[in-house]
Protein backbone atom coordinates (compact mmCIF):
# COMPACT_ATOMS: atom_id res chain seq x y z
CA UNK A 1 0.00 0.00 0.00
CA UNK A 2 1.48 3.69 -0.84
CA UNK A 3 0.84 5.57 2.07
CA UNK A 4 1.04 9.63 1.97
CA UNK A 5 3.10 11.51 4.34
CA UNK A 6 2.60 14.97 4.96
CA UNK A 7 3.55 18.10 7.04
CA UNK A 8 7.39 16.89 7.42
CA UNK A 9 9.66 19.23 8.56
CA UNK A 10 12.29 19.86 5.72
CA UNK A 11 14.61 17.66 8.26
CA UNK A 12 13.41 14.69 8.18
CA UNK A 13 15.02 11.88 5.49
CA UNK A 14 14.22 9.51 4.39
CA UNK A 15 16.15 6.72 6.94
CA UNK A 16 14.12 9.04 9.35
CA UNK A 17 10.66 7.81 7.59
CA UNK A 18 11.62 4.41 7.53
CA UNK A 19 12.35 3.85 10.59
CA UNK A 20 9.04 5.86 11.80
CA UNK A 21 7.04 3.13 9.26
CA UNK A 22 9.12 0.06 10.08
CA UNK A 23 8.00 -0.26 13.66
CA UNK A 24 4.66 -1.09 12.14
CA UNK A 25 6.00 -3.47 9.31
CA UNK A 26 8.04 -4.24 6.52
CA UNK A 27 8.90 -1.04 4.25
CA UNK A 28 10.09 -1.59 0.70
CA UNK A 29 10.53 2.08 0.01
CA UNK A 30 10.36 5.44 1.82
CA UNK A 31 10.86 9.00 -0.31
CA UNK A 32 10.76 12.57 0.17
CA UNK A 33 9.65 14.48 -2.56
CA UNK A 34 12.11 17.51 -3.69
CA UNK A 35 11.90 20.71 -5.71
CA UNK A 36 13.44 19.39 -9.39
CA UNK A 37 14.76 22.57 -9.55
CA UNK A 38 16.25 23.19 -6.00
CA UNK A 39 16.67 20.02 -4.57
CA UNK A 40 15.41 21.20 -1.55
CA UNK A 41 12.18 18.82 0.23
CA UNK A 42 8.89 20.04 -0.55
CA UNK A 43 7.12 18.41 2.69
CA UNK A 44 5.90 15.98 2.40
CA UNK A 45 6.89 12.16 0.85
CA UNK A 46 5.24 8.32 0.05
CA UNK A 47 6.24 5.17 2.23
CA UNK A 48 5.17 2.38 0.61
CA UNK A 49 4.25 -1.39 2.40
CA UNK A 50 3.50 -4.44 0.89
CA UNK A 51 1.31 -5.69 3.62
CA UNK A 52 -2.35 -3.95 3.59
CA UNK A 53 -2.76 -4.23 7.43
CA UNK A 54 0.62 -3.16 8.47
CA UNK A 55 0.11 -0.23 6.68
CA UNK A 56 -2.89 0.34 8.28
CA UNK A 57 -1.70 -0.05 11.29
CA UNK A 58 0.50 2.32 10.71
CA UNK A 59 -1.48 5.13 9.40
CA UNK A 60 -3.40 4.92 12.57
CA UNK A 61 -0.97 4.87 14.92
CA UNK A 62 1.63 7.78 13.20
CA UNK A 63 -1.19 10.16 11.71
CA UNK A 64 -0.53 12.98 13.76
CA UNK A 65 2.17 11.79 15.80
CA UNK A 66 5.51 14.23 15.67
CA UNK A 67 8.33 13.76 13.87
CA UNK A 68 11.37 16.00 14.28
CA UNK A 69 9.45 18.90 15.54
CA UNK A 70 6.34 18.79 13.27
CA UNK A 71 3.05 16.43 13.50
CA UNK A 72 2.70 14.35 10.10
CA UNK A 73 -0.20 14.23 8.19
CA UNK A 74 -0.71 10.27 7.13
CA UNK A 75 -2.95 8.61 5.18
CA UNK A 76 -3.88 5.93 2.19
CA UNK A 77 -2.40 7.86 -1.03
CA UNK A 78 -4.88 8.78 -3.65
CA UNK A 79 -3.72 7.85 -7.45
CA UNK A 80 -2.27 10.91 -9.10
CA UNK A 81 -5.07 13.02 -10.72
CA UNK A 82 -4.57 12.95 -14.54
CA UNK A 83 -3.29 16.57 -15.57
CA UNK A 84 -4.26 16.39 -19.09
CA UNK A 85 -1.51 17.24 -21.40
CA UNK A 86 -3.48 19.25 -23.99
CA UNK A 87 -1.08 22.08 -23.18
CA UNK A 88 -4.02 24.05 -24.99
CA UNK A 89 -4.77 27.20 -23.65
CA UNK A 90 -8.54 26.77 -22.93
CA UNK A 91 -10.95 29.57 -23.26
CA UNK A 92 -13.72 30.84 -25.36
CA UNK A 93 -13.56 28.73 -28.42
CA UNK A 94 -16.84 29.20 -29.97
CA UNK A 95 -15.71 32.34 -31.83
CA UNK A 96 -18.69 34.09 -30.09
CA UNK A 97 -18.01 37.21 -27.66
CA UNK A 98 -18.77 36.13 -23.91
CA UNK A 99 -22.51 38.08 -24.92
CA UNK A 100 -23.20 35.23 -26.36
CA UNK A 101 -23.92 37.02 -29.65
CA UNK A 102 -26.02 39.73 -27.79
CA UNK A 103 -25.79 43.40 -27.99
CA UNK A 104 -22.43 44.89 -28.26
CA UNK A 105 -19.36 43.84 -28.31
Amino acid sequence: MNIYVGNLSFDVSEENLQTAFSAFGQVSSATIVKDKYSGQPRGFGFVEMPDSNEARTAIANLNGKELLGRQMNVNEARPRADRGGSGGRGGNRGGRSNFGGRGRY
